[in-house]
């Protein structure tokens, strides 16, 4: 039995590691160029029939990935290290912004920016809390 512990301790100390801050940046930049720039660099997709500009299934289906990656890291982060709350009251208020977009679309300038800075710096403060902590959290079979 205790062999079997150590060879799982031992494969889950060698796993590649994921930054999920990282990726939830990615994913909002990600969003941003899409809802930014998309539009006046290929405008022309229309013409050989690929339409992602206003396609509300890709633009929910990007919230959606924005907001798992961003409640993981978030929660993650929170539980695992920090125990700050900020991270993810402002990770909210700019999905909420993000949703508000989707709903009013003729605001949808008013709300897209914030809402990318708000997602954006909520997981660069969430990335930032976790490496100051980081010191206490070397053995992965820790709170648990």
């Amino acid at each position: 039995m205790q062999l079997c512990c150590k060879i799982l301790k031992f494969a889950v100390l060698h796993m590649p590691k994921i930054n999920y801050d990282a990726l939830g940046i990615g994913a909002s930049l990600a969003c941003a160029i899409h809802c930014a720039l998309l539009p006046l660099f290929l405008s022309s997709l229309p013409i050989v029939g690929i339409n992602i500009i206003n396609n509300n299934y890709f633009e929910v289906l990007m919230i959606l990935i924005a907001l798992t990656i961003g409640i993981y890291s978030l929660l993650h982060g929170y539980k695992k290290h920090h125990h700050k709350i900020f991270p993810i009251i402002l990770f909210s208020i700019g999905m909420s912004m993000l949703l508000l977009k989707q709903v009013f679309h003729t605001y949808q300038v008013v709300f897209l920016l914030p809402a990318v800075i708000m997602i954006i710096s909520a997981h660069y403060i969430n990335y930032r809390q976790c490496k100051l902590t980081a010191h206490c959290h070397t053995d992965h079979f820790s709170h648990d």
